[in-house]
């Protein structure tokens, strides 16, 4: 008894992909795809799809269908963008708003990096002033390390 068919879609934004299968495992064979895009829904069982009596008509065969977006057409939102003239008010604030927070996180930042230099220049320094005692005591032991030597 021969396996009944099922009708099956899913579109990639700019084609519409029908094929006429008995499984979904065929129907993705037949689309070339290895990953299971029904259980991320990205296709679907579509019996009444409007490709489903061509894809009856050659079971297997993957049917497609161009979908096109006609820009001039795309409805009263796109109306709504071109009327419009310039920034809201809401949206100068918004703009202000944010350059003042930027501007005062440059500030902060430019306070930060002052302290951290004035702290390393201190550190230099102290490193320095380690490095001459350190300088100093080593000569001396050196010296008195040499003579002790001497005597022996």
């Amino acid at each position: 008894m021969a396996s009944r068919l099922k009708v099956f879609e899913w579109s990639d934004g700019f084609h519409l992909f029908t094929v006429a299968a008995p499984s979904r495992p065929k129907a993705l064979a037949a689309w070339g795809i290895q990953q299971d895009i029904f259980a991320s829904g990205l296709a679907r069982e579509a019996p009444e799809a409007a490709d489903a009596e061509a894809a009856r008509a050659r079971p297997g065969e993957v049917v497609e269908r161009g979908l096109a977006v006609d820009v001039g057409k795309t409805g009263p939102r796109a109306a709504r963008l071109k009327a419009r003239k310039g920034p809201t008010a809401a949206e100068q604030r918004r703009v202000q708003s944010l350059e003042g927070e930027l501007e005062a996180l440059e500030r902060a930042y430019a306070d930060s990096v002052e302290v951290l230099r004035a702290e390393q220049g201190r550190l230099e320094a102290q490193a320095a002033a380690d490095k001459a005692r350190f300088d100093k005591s080593r000569a001396r032991l050196t010296r008195d390390l040499a003579g002790a030597r001497q005597k022996l």
